[in-house]
């Protein structure tokens, strides 16, 4: 009995939150705001923005959907109408109508007109999300390339959670001798150059060309707007580096939620092993990651490695 009435209040709970969300649809419409201020996470796969993007919906300031949105996204820009070749969206895909489409969408889901996003190929796409809303503020998450590159290889390791749209793809892919089948992550242009790569080389190319796009966007955003933080940072001192990060987005910094960032490494968000600096140097992908980190030594001395 008791299963039963607990599915029951399941169900009519997702009606309920079915007719809030028509409702504010409904109300959204009768004046059409734009959002506002939102926050965009941006950085590498991989590099923490996980972490920022869950502490950051802690704020009961902003909206947040409380899940990634490449699917979203991805639906209002499919990659078959960029040939497959990216993920990266430019200023001239932005129009007045992606801004209602998506201001409504985010506002009938929180109901809130500040909302904090993040995905994958939020990266690629700066100068269409700046384009999109001009006052938005975006915090990039940076991550040394030796932690970054380990983590990624890792994740190729797991298609089902993170090549759960390639099924799509238009080219075979055969990843480190054939055994990886499946591209992982974003699609940044150049990508078919590496289906057949060594996983070490995947990894360091989309290093490379993410957090590249980020740093050549910087320039276009107003300071004021622009938060850089360094992952390991947040390893040292979670709490005074969060406060950094809430401040540069214009949100108090309060008692409740310096006490979840002074535990906030004990929560793993999507965490492969135990959480620490350099653990790549005693991984088992130690000697891929030597091999290619002078591939990836320009774009990480620009980010202040």
């Amino acid at each position: 009995m008791s299963e039963f009435l607990e599915k029951v209040s399941k169900t009519l709970a997702w009606h309920a939150r079915r007719i809030q969300r028509v409702l504010r649809s409904a109300g959204w419409s009768l004046t059409r705001p734009t959002a506002q201020r939102p926050i965009i996470v941006v950085g590498c796969s991989r590099a923490g923005t996980t972490l920022v993007y869950k502490t950051l919906s802690e704020s009961r300031e902003i909206g947040s959907l409380q899940r990634e949105t490449h699917d979203y996204w991805t639906d209002r820009h499919p990659p078959a109408a960029k040939n497959w070749d990216t993920h990266a969206l430019d200023a001239t895909d932005a129009s007045d109508h992606d801004r209602d489409t998506v201001s409504r969408y985010f506002f009938s889901w929180t109901g809130r007109h500040r909302w904090v996003d993040k995905n994958n190929q939020n990266g690629l796409c700066v100068p269409y999300l700046h384009a999109l809303f001009p006052d938005a503020v975006f915090v990039f998450v940076k991550r040394s390339p030796g932690d970054n590159l380990n983590s990624l290889i890792e994740g190729w390791r797991k298609p089902d959670e993170f090549a759960t749209w390639s099924n799509d793809l238009p080219a075979k892919v055969a990843v480190e001798n054939g055994t990886l089948t499946q591209w992982c992550f974003f699609l940044a242009e150049g990508w078919r150059e590496y289906v057949n790569a060594p996983v070490e080389n995947v990894a360091a190319f989309q290093y490379n060309a993410i957090n590249q796009a980020i740093l050549d966007a910087k320039s276009t955003i107003p300071t004021g707007q622009w938060v850089e933080v360094f992952y390991e940072d947040f390893l040292r001192d979670p709490v005074a580096t969060f406060r950094q990060v809430f401040e540069g987005c214009g949100l108090a910094f309060d008692a409740p939620l310096q006490a979840h960032c002074a535990d906030v490494l004990d929560i793993p968000y999507n965490a492969f092993s135990e959480i620490r600096l350099d653990k790549w140097k005693d991984g088992r992908n130690r000697d891929k990651i030597e091999r290619v980190l002078p591939q990836v030594a320009g774009v990480a001395a620009r980010m202040g490695y």
